[in-house]
């Protein structure tokens, strides 16, 4: 069985708080969350506390400028829907969360719903809820008149994700015309079964759609027309950007180094060692398998060649060590097969990624088909001056720039040996790693930081809300 670690505990180290308080929106709620289920830490003192200083750096700070000077100042008093199909700490719910406190930074009034929810108590609903209402987010049951009030009331309406369509009929029913011409549409799917006509039906009708990449803006485009026959609104394409919080730990090198030995201490792997990370939930369409075998030849070419090397490490984070899926149980068996235990690890399932980022050498995007629609990890690890070796697909080939920043290769099996190629050029060229680590790090500078992505927001709100209620904003 490969070797299995979760997340060391902070509490001995006074860094806790300071590295709670720099980390994104969302690394910190899951943080807070997972922290809370640790018995050995003190759950209520680090909740406390860290909400606190969260609280404070996101009220008074949007990316960097006070809310004054905001590019989404234009927007303070006008009220706003955010409808998520759900709540969970996965990519697209904590997305609109942080659009909804940049927009409660600059005193926009803002409802949320969540479409589907579990019928009974949920701990991550009930921490993620709360922390909306700490900053003044309005919560409102997806169904009932209050419901229908806040649709009718709003400036605008964001629906998050295809899947969320289905909210329209469900609850508006009559009411589905007059709300459609305010309604942004903000897309994240690139897979097949998405293209429901019940969910995208009355797409052709909204004031616009938001994507996160052009691939998938132009997939969105063709697919629809193809398959469902219906013509796609004015689409918008906006790259995401990293978090200023994010951004502050990826620039603290005593803040990295002190991550770096407490997560390569909790793994079992020396400073000197090399790892290469997969950080994304397991799943076969991220490619964790092809990943693994990739890491399997990169050895077998290591020994063939008799290279000089340091140790190499694969690391999987997204494990689920409650619920052990057919798919992780291939990986391990594979692991075992091998006789690489001691050089695989496979990390629970966490959205801290920054003690990761900060651990490892080299990101490995693996995913496949279409690939990711972005693909955030990507300039998360970036900014930690990390090379990424990428899927050429989807967004990660918007991000990349390959042979600059990292290499791409295909998706697929015939990507298999190119990324193991890939892997032992950066283990055994030390400064060609470095050199592209620092070329993404300017990257994500130029590009991918929060203030690039509320400029692109903006752009769009401006556009959208002047087309739904017919005045300028200015």
């Amino acid at each position: 069985m490969a070797k299995q670690s979760t997340l060391f505990c902070f509490h001995k180290k006074r860094w806790l708080l300071l590295l709670l308080a720099m980390l994104s929106i969302s690394t910190a709620v899951a943080f807070i969350i997972r922290a809370a289920r640790d018995s050995s830490c003190d759950p209520q003192q680090q909740h406390f506390d860290a909400g606190n200083r969260l609280q404070s750096t996101t009220t008074k700070e949007i990316g960097g400028v006070t809310s004054s000077s905001s590019p989404l100042s234009f927007m303070k008093s006008k009220r706003l829907l955010l409808v998520s199909h759900e709540l969970s700490l996965s990519g697209g719910p904590l997305l609109l969360m942080e659009l909804a406190f940049l927009l409660r930074g600059v005193g926009a009034e803002v409802c949320w719903i969540t479409n589907q929810k579990p019928s009974g108590t949920d701990e991550v609903i009930y921490n993620l809820e709360n922390k909306m209402l700490d900053r003044g987010v309005q919560v409102f049951s997806a169904k009932g008149q209050e419901a229908i009030d806040a649709a009718l009331k709003a400036d605008l309406v964001v629906l998050n994700t295809a899947v969320a369509g289905k909210w329209l009929d469900a609850v508006l029913n009559k009411d589905v015309p007059r709300v459609l011409p305010k309604v942004l549409w903000w897309i994240h799917e690139m897979r097949g079964h998405y293209f429901k006509l019940d969910y995208v039906k009355h797409l052709p009708f909204v004031a616009g759609s938001m994507i996160d990449s052009h691939v998938t803006a132009e997939y969105w485009e063709n697919r629809t027309q193809e398959r469902l026959k219906i013509k796609m609104p004015k689409t918008y394409v906006v790259h995401l950007g990293n978090s200023k919080e994010l951004m502050d730990v990826a620039e603290d090198n005593v803040a990295k180094r002190v991550l770096r030995e407490h997560v390569r201490e909790s793994l079992g792997v020396r400073n000197d060692d090399i790892l290469f990370a997969a950080i994304n939930s397991v799943s076969r369409g991220k490619g964790q398998d092809l990943f693994l075998r990739s890491f399997y030849e990169s050895l077998q070419l290591i020994q063939e060649k008799k290279l000089q090397v340091p140790s190499i490490h694969a690391v999987i984070v997204g494990s689920d060590m409650s619920v052990q899926t057919k798919f992780e149980t291939e990986l391990r068996d594979f692991v075992a097969q091998k006789k690489i235990q001691h050089r695989v690890h496979f990390v629970n399932k966490t959205l801290t990624v920054a003690p990761y980022l900060a651990a490892i050498d080299v990101l490995v995007q693996n995913s496949q088909g279409r690939g990711e629609c972005f693909g955030r990890i990507s300039i998360e690890a970036m900014a930690f001056q990390l090379p990424v070796l990428g899927t050429s697909a989807g967004g990660t080939a918007e991000i990349v720039v390959n042979g600059s920043t990292g290499f791409l290769h295909p998706a697929g099996k015939e990507g298999v040996t190119p990324l193991a190629r890939n892997m032992v050029k950066l283990a055994t060229h030390v400064e060609k790693r470095l050199t592209m680590g620092k070329r993404g790090y300017e990257r994500v500078k130029q590009m991918f930081l929060e203030r690039h992505m509320a400029d692109r927001i903006a752009a769009v709100l401006k556009e959208v809300l002047q087309k739904a209620t017919g005045n300028r904003v200015s």
